[in-house]
């Protein structure tokens, strides 16, 4: 596999030539640009895999190399780390909102945040997740908006329209995970446990015999943290290499983030092949949404790729679809109704609600759903 190229932007020399000699020992191609001019030529020119920029060259500042990376097809997706060594609240804040993926301070432990930043920004590429099954992720901007049990009902509708397909899911809800309880695993297996086995330990045999396949719901399960303080433990540079594994493995992989929105989850929304996005029929979660939507253009992420599920299973008020639309300014593609205490009684129960409700008009709504969301994100894939 070719070296991957990093390139440094940093108008002080001794600066540049020490993480490339750092970068080098972690067997990367170093480049290397001594102004903000020079860094956008050779960003645009020589195409390296990320880029660590000094926010305060001596002629462009980070903030604006960031701004002009994104907004070009070429690099809008391109992993920007900014190394630098204003330890400013707001210019950390300004930099991670001009597009920069993380913000090191330099310090004593700077190459170490450094090398663990790049594992993980490099992990997940475009080429990289072109590769495999299609994946699709679920989030949402607020907390109880049934994410988790939309996703585990979506899964098991993909494996029951195509039973000759194998079908993972994935929860990468932080602090604690949430699909286990729905689906009834009590297995000791999960997210940390397995991010902290070596990488030849988890190859493509260990992810198609190893992970759990669940009960009534035909599909497996990589379950999350069962509780915070294990959370804390979890190895994150691992995180590209198994969702790798589990797009390797699997033909289709489901992967519940929630609410939990953050620099170790945004490069899979980026590099998804499908985003459902969940929201509630209240006006403050819907306009939470808005904002989420936006930031998902703002870092690339084509609006045809968002899947809008509009929930209203816990209640009959709120908004309807079409005000939700007007709102966010696009599509709701597909509404959950109503379901009363159905949707609660089947979680607890561990059953699918299309088991367990067959005749209920919701369980039709998730059929057909989880037939739209495969179309649409093969033929996004197949573009």
């Amino acid at each position: 596999m070719p070296q991957k190229k990093i390139l440094i932007v940093d108008s002080d020399a001794a600066s540049r030539n020490f993480i490339a000699r750092k970068l080098q020992e972690l067997d990367y191609e170093a480049l290397q640009a001594g102004s903000g001019k020079e860094g956008l030529i050779f960003t645009w020119r020589d195409h390296p895999d990320l880029v660590i920029v000094d926010p305060a060259p001596s002629d462009i500042k980070g903030e604006e190399i960031a701004s002009k990376l994104r907004n070009d097809p070429r690099t809008a997706l391109l992993p920007l780390v900014a190394l630098s060594s204003d330890h400013n609240p707001a210019r950390i804040k300004f930099c991670h909102e001009a597009g920069f993926n993380d913000y090191i301070t330099k310090s004593g432990n700077a190459v170490s945040m450094l090398s663990d930043a790049v594992s993980r920004l490099l992990g997940v590429t475009q080429e990289a997740m072109k590769q495999g099954g299609l994946m699709i992720v679920f989030l949402s901007a607020k907390g109880g908006t049934g994410t988790s049990s939309i996703c585990a009902n979506i899964a098991v509708n993909i494996a029951k329209n195509q039973p000759e397909v194998r079908v993972a899911v994935a929860d990468l809800v932080f602090p604690v995970g949430s699909i286990a309880p729905i689906v009834g695993y009590q297995g000791k297996e999960n997210i940390v446990t397995i991010a902290d086995r070596s990488p030849l330990e988890t190859d493509t045999e260990f992810f198609q015999t190893k992970l759990p396949q669940i009960e009534y719901w035909n599909f497996n399960l990589l379950a999350g943290s069962p509780d915070p303080e294990l959370s804390n433990l979890l190895n994150v540079g691992r995180i590209w290499d198994i969702v790798s594994g589990l797009k390797a493995s699997y033909d289709y992989v489901l992967v519940d983030i929630g609410r939990s929105l953050s620099k170790i989850t945004l490069p899979l929304i980026q590099h998804a092949d499908l985003v459902a996005l969940l929201i509630s029929t209240d006006v403050s979660t819907v306009s939470l949404t808005k904002i989420i939507v936006d930031y998902l253009k703002a870092k690339g992420v084509n609006p045809d790729q968002i899947y809008t599920i509009l929930n209203r299973h816990a209640g009959l008020e709120g908004l309807s679809k079409r005000e939700a639309e007007t709102m966010l300014g696009i599509e709701v593609n597909t509404a959950i109704p109503y379901l009363g205490t159905n949707f609660g009684f089947a979680n607890s129960q561990h059953r699918p609600f299309t088991l367990k409700f067959p005749n209920d008009t919701a369980s039709i709504i998730f059929h057909d759903s989880a037939r739209d969301m495969v179309d649409l994100a093969h033929k996004i894939r197949s573009q």
